[in-house]
C-alpha cells in the first residue's frame, strides 16, 4: 500500500509540473502573445530570462485561438505581455484569468491615449497595430523594460543598460527610415495593403493609407469594397499594392484584375509583414529587421 501511494504520489507531481525549486522561487519565465513584444522582451533580458512568443511567423493575431499548448505555457509563465487594445481579441477572457495569479501586461493599454489612433471598425476602440510607430515602440520598450525589473529586480542593471542600447537602435531605425522615404516623392507616398494595418506607419511616416479590410481581418471584405479600391487605385495612378504575409492575397488579386479591366496595369510591389514578423531566425524575425525590409520593400516599389 505504501508503494502504490509513493508511485501515485510521483505521478500527481509529474503531471501537474511540480519543480525541484522551492515555493515562491523564480524560474524567470516570461511568455507574449506576438513576436514583436517577445523580441523587445529577449533584447532587454538578454540570457537572463526563458522569453517565448505564441504567435509564429505568418500568424494572425486577430483570429488566433489559444491552443492547450498555449494555455499550459502561460500556466508556467511568472509573467504575460500581449497587445491589447483588443489585438487578440479571442483570448481576453484568459487574460483575465491569469491576472488573478500573476502579472499581466497588456502594453497598448498603457500608451497615452493621446498617442492612439481611433478604429474605423468600432468607435469606442483604439487601432491596435502600434508596432509602426517608433516612438510608441520606444514607450512599450520602457514600460516592459520597468516591469522585468519589477519582477526581476536581481538583473535591473544589465536590463537598463540593455534597454539604452535598444532604443539607440530604435533611433537609428527611424532616421534610416526617414531617409529612404524622402527617395519617394510626395504625390507618390500611398500605401494601398490587404488590411488596415499601416495607419500608425502611414502617420509617422507620411504615407496615405488605405486598406481593403478593416483594421481586424475579421472583417468582410465584398464586391463594394474591391470596386471602390479600384477606382481609387485608377483615379490615382498608383502602380503598386502590397500583400501581407498573414493576410491571404486572394483579394488584392482581385483589386489587381478589377484594374486591369480599366486599363490600368498595377503589380504586387512585394510582401509585407503587419500582424506577424518573419520566420524565427531571419532578419525579418526581428522587429527592427521586419521594420528595415517593409520600408525597403514599400520605397523600391513606389519610388
Amino acid at each position: 500500500m505504501k508503494q502504490l501511494l509513493g508511485v501515485l504520489a510521483v505521478s500527481l507531481s509529474l503531471l501537474f509540473g511540480c519543480s525541484a525549486t522551492t515555493e515562491g522561487e523564480k524560474e524567470g519565465i516570461v511568455v507574449a502573445t506576438t513576436g514583436q513584444i517577445a523580441d523587445v522582451i529577449q533584447e532587454i533580458s538578454g540570457d537572463h530570462l526563458q522569453v517565448s512568443a505564441l504567435m509564429g511567423s505568418g500568424v494572425d493575431p486577430h483570429l488566433y485561438k489559444a491552443t492547450q499548448s498555449d494555455l499550459s505555457k502561460l500556466e508556467k509563465a511568472e509573467v504575460i505581455f500581449y497587445n491589447g487594445l483588443h489585438l487578440e481579441g479571442q483570448m481576453l477572457d484568459i487574460f483575465e484569468q491569469m491576472a488573478k495569479d500573476k502579472t499581466v501586461v497588456a502594453v497598448g493599454e498603457t500608451v497615452d491615449e493621446k498617442q492612439l489612433l481611433a478604429s474605423d471598425d468600432h468607435a469606442m476602440l483604439h487601432d491596435p497595430h502600434i508596432w509602426f510607430d517608433i516612438d510608441i515602440w520606444k514607450e512599450v520598450t520602457k514600460t516592459i523594460s520597468e516591469q522585468l525589473q519589477e519582477e526581476y529586480p536581481e538583473f535591473k542593471e544589465d536590463f537598463q543598460k540593455n534597454e539604452e542600447k535598444y532604443v539607440k537602435e530604435l533611433n537609428e531605425l527611424q532616421a534610416y527610415a526617414k531617409e529612404r522615404v524622402n527617395e519617394i516623392p510626395q504625390q507618390q507616398r500611398i500605401l494601398v495593403t490587404a488590411h488596415d494595418a499601416f495607419n500608425y506607419f502611414g502617420r509617422s511616416q507620411g504615407f496615405e493609407v488605405r486598406g481593403l479590410q478593416g483594421l481586424s481581418t475579421e472583417s468582410e471584405y465584398g464586391v463594394k469594397d474591391v470596386q471602390e479600391m479600384v477606382d481609387f487605385l485608377v483615379a490615382n495612378k498608383i502602380k503598386a499594392i502590397f500583400v501581407e504575409s498573414s493576410v491571404s492575397d486572394k483579394a488584392m488579386q482581385a483589386v489587381i484584375e478589377g484594374a486591369k479591366e480599366k486599363g490600368h496595369d498595377i503589380v504586387i510591389g512585394g510582401e509585407l509583414f503587419s500582424d506577424a514578423m518573419g520566420a524565427e531566425g531571419t532578419e525579418e524575425g526581428t522587429y527592427i529587421g521586419m521594420y528595415q525590409h517593409n520600408i525597403n520593400t514599400i520605397v523600391d516599389a513606389l519610388k
